[in-house]
């Protein structure tokens, strides 16, 4: 999962794998939501050449002004073939005043959708999936988070869901809130 989320007047950019083979590293490219054609490299990340372990990597981007930004990874294996993740945005000046969830987009979706949500103080925040018959599927999000403006890209075949209708639901603080997704295969 890549996410991005507001830190200060910084972007912070997490991402996993589950395995790795062969890996050089993460190019972290960025451009304005005005100008989607033009990515611009930002930084690199080392990656872990071979592992059968989940590792855990981040970047900040402190370069960053006012404005919305896509953000996207270029995973470059030794042998130089590279594979794009998907795109996560980002609003930099967006200080939300109350808790947000949004609805996932795009919806219906196969096999990507982005769910975004906005917290208007620090929180301890979850984000969790569930079946349409009410079984829990994953927690997307567990943890504490700062006030801001946060996205995250669910991958369904990452979690092999299987078609059919899901909801998410947002729990933080005395706020609650839950959405329809549906996953077409």
């Amino acid at each position: 999962m890549f996410t991005a989320k507001i830190k200060e007047s910084n972007v912070e950019l997490t991402w996993q794998t589950a395995t790795e083979v062969n890996n050089y590293g993460f190019e972290i490219e960025r451009t304005s939501l005005d100008d989607r054609a033009t990515w611009e490299m930002i930084g690199f990340v080392d990656g872990s050449s071979n592992s059968n372990s989940v590792k855990q990597y981040s970047f900040v981007d402190e370069s960053v002004d006012a404005g919305k930004y896509l953000y996207r990874l270029n995973q470059i294996d030794n042998d130089i073939k590279f594979e794009y993740s998907d795109v996560v945005e980002v609003d930099v000046n967006l200080l939300s005043v109350e808790f947000v969830l949004e609805q996932n987009y795009p919806n219906p979706f196969n096999p990507t959708t982005r769910i975004e949500y906005q917290l208007p103080v620090n929180s301890l925040v979850k984000l969790e999936l569930y079946s349409i018959t009410g079984k829990k599927v994953p927690t997307l999000v567990n943890e504490e988070l700062e006030a801001g403006y946060y996205n995250i890209t669910l991958n369904a075949d990452e979690l092999r869901l299987a078609s059919g209708v899901y909801f998410y639901r947002l729990i933080c603080k005395d706020y609650t809130s839950i959405k329809k997704m549906l996953l077409l295969k």
